[in-house]
C-alpha cells in the first residue's frame, strides 16, 4: 500500500496567522474541500468533554470546520454518542447540558448538536462487519450512520485501556451506542445490582429475549442462559443498576475499536483532524484532567485515520517528558511515552488490526505546512 499523506502544522502564530487560521489552512491543504458537501448531511464526531475536565477541544476549533463545510453547501452537525459509565453524558439530555456547559452551543459553533444514539443510548443502526474477527454486527449511533459524510475531530491524549485516544478511538468507541460500547468493553453479559434496582421494569420491557424477571421484592434478575448480551437494558436503566460483569483484555478492546471504526467509515466519505495538545495521561471521559505529560505539538489532518494516529504517536514520542508530570514519575521501560504511562496497554494493536481490515496504513508521508 502506498504512503498516506498526513498534513501537520505547529502551534506558532504571528499577527497575520492565529491558530484558527492555521487550522483552516491545514485542512484545506489536506484536501477537505475535495469532498462533495453540497446538500450532504455531514457529521462532525467530537468529544464534548466531561464537565470538570478542561482538556477537551475548544469549540472555536469546531466552528472553523463547521463554517468551511457550510461555505461548501453542506448540512453539518456536531455529534457524539452517550457513554456507558456513570457521568454527565449517559443520556441525551444530560449530554446536551454538558456540551452546552462546555461551550458547544449553536451560537458558538454555528451548528446544532445531535446525540447520535438518542435519548437513552438505544437509537442505533446495526452494521454488518463481514471481515470482523470479534464483532459481526456493530451497534452504531443512528444519526452517524444516517449522515452522508463523516468528519472526526480528535483530542490526542493518553488512555488507561488503549494506550492513547486518537482518531480510531474517537471513531470506534465514540460512535458505538451504549450497547455497542458494552460489546467493545465486555466479553460477558450484564448483571443487576439489586441494591440500586427500584423495580421500574424498564429493563424487562426492552428485553427481546424474556431474560429479565422480578422477585417478590420487585428486584430484577437476568437469566444468563436467555440473555444475548445486547446491552439494551443498560441503556434504559436510569438508576445505574445494570452493568457488564467482565471487561475485555486491552488488546481485544483495541481490536474491537478498530472493527467498530471500520463499520463507521468503510462505506462513507470521511476526513480526520487530530490535535496533539494538552496531552493528559488519561481519557477525556474523566471528570478531571491531570497535567500534560508532554509539550503541545500541533494539529494534524488526513483522509487516513490509521496514518493519522501513527503520525501523532510518532511525533508525540519525540517530545521531552514534562517534569513533575504523571509520566515523569513512571519507570521508563519502553521507548514509548504511552506504554510507559500505562504499561498494560499496547496502542499498536489497534493500528495493526485497522490496517489488516483495510481502513488505512501506518506507512505515511508527513507534510508540514
Amino acid at each position: 500500500m502506498e504512503k498516506s499523506k498526513v498534513y501537520f502544522t505547529n502551534l506558532r502564530t504571528n499577527g497575520n496567522m492565529n491558530l484558527l487560521n492555521k487550522l483552516e489552512r491545514l485542512v484545506k491543504k489536506a484536501g477537505i474541500e475535495s469532498l462533495n458537501f453540497k446538500d450532504k448531511f455531514t457529521a462532525i464526531k467530537i468529544h464534548f468533554g466531561e464537565p470538570g475536565n478542561l482538556a477537551y477541544l475548544r469549540p472555536n476549533y469546531s466552528k472553523v470546520i463547521v463554517d468551511l463545510i457550510k461555505e461548501n453547501g453542506g448540512k453539518v452537525f456536531l455529534t457524539d454518542c452517550n457513554t456507558l459509565y456513570v457521568g454527565r453524558r449517559k443520556n441525551a439530555l444530560d449530554h446536551l447540558d454538558a456540551a452546552y456547559e462546555n461551550g458547544y452551543t449553536p451560537f458558538s459553533t454555528g451548528c446544532h448538536v445531535i446525540i447520535a444514539d438518542g435519548l437513552k443510548g438505544t437509537d442505533e443502526t446495526l452494521v454488518t462487519i463481514s471481515c470482523g474477527e470479534y464483532v459481526k454486527e456493530a451497534k452504531i449511533g443512528r444519526a452517524i450512520m444516517d449522515s452522508d459524510i463523516f468528519i472526526s475531530m480528535n483530542h490526542f491524549k493518553g488512555h488507561e485501556a488503549t494506550g492513547f485516544g486518537g482518531a480510531l478511538k474517537n471513531i470506534g468507541m465514540g460512535c458505538g451506542s451504549r450497547a455497542g460500547k458494552m460489546e467493545m468493553h465486555s466479553n460477558g453479559k450484564p448483571e443487576v445490582d439489586i441494591d440500586k434496582c427500584v423495580g421500574c421494569s424498564a429493563c424487562a420491557k426492552i428485553c427481546a429475549h424474556s431474560a429479565i424477571s422480578f422477585d417478590e421484592s420487585r428486584k430484577s434478575h437476568i437469566n444468563q442462559n436467555k440473555c444475548v448480551g445486547c446491552g439494551r437494558c443498560i441503556g434504559v436503566c436510569n438508576f445505574d443498576a445494570i452493568a457488564p460483569t467482565s471487561y475485555e483484555a486491552n488488546d481485544i478492546l483495541n481490536k474491537k475499536i478498530a472493527e467498530y471504526s471500520y463499520a463507521v467509515i468503510h462505506d462513507k466519505p470521511h476526513f480526520h483532524i487530530s490535535f496533539v495538545i494538552d496531552v493528559s495521561p488519561n481519557c477525556d471521559c474523566h471528570s478531571e484532567n491531570d497535567a500534560a505529560i508532554i509539550p503541545n505539538v500541533g494539529m494534524f489532518a488526513s483522509f487516513d485515520p490509521v496514518a493519522l494516529d501513527k503520525a501523532c504517536a510518532d511525533m508525540a514520542n519525540k517530545q521531552t517528558v514534562i517534569n513533575e508530570s504523571f509520566l515523569a514519575k513512571q519507570p521508563h521501560i519502553h521507548n514509548d511515552h504511552f506504554k510507559n504511562t500505562h504499561p498494560d496497554t499496547n496502542w499498536e494493536v489497534c493500528l495493526e488490526h485497522a490496517e489488516k481490515l483495510g481502513i488505512g496504513t501506518q506507512n505515511y508521508e508527513l507534510i508540514e505546512i
